[in-house]
């Protein structure tokens, strides 16, 4: 028998930062916002593994303007065309969040 255990509503797991891509614009939740702690990013994208990396930067960069950073040009050089909502990993040492591509939580 398989059993599956009933969790209420007030022990959640702690959220996950998530990115979401839409055709010009990456979309932080604010769970990310809160765990980059800053006003600017950098944007890079490793080619062979399909990761984007969204780190925190303290001055120049790009500017996240709400919940958005404007990424059209970041997508056009790299030629990638990511879409839909993914869950991101935050590595402390670098203030940088991971988004591996080949795993879409949502489709836009």
């Amino acid at each position: 028998m398989a059993f599956e255990v009933y969790k209420p509503r007030g022990e959640r797991a702690e959220k996950a930062p998530m990115v979401s891509f839409s055709k010009s614009s990456i979309v932080l939740n604010n769970v990310a916002r809160e765990k980059l702690g800053a006003q600017h990013v950098e944007l890079a994208y490793d080619r062979d593994a399909h990761i984007i990396r969204i780190r925190a930067m303290e001055e120049g960069g790009m500017q996240i303007k709400k919940t958005k950073v404007f990424g059209k040009g970041f997508f056009k050089h790299f030629n990638i065309s990511p879409r839909g909502k993914y869950e991101a990993r935050f590595d402390e040492n670098d203030r940088a969040l991971y988004v591996q591509l080949d795993g879409t939580v949502e489709n836009s």
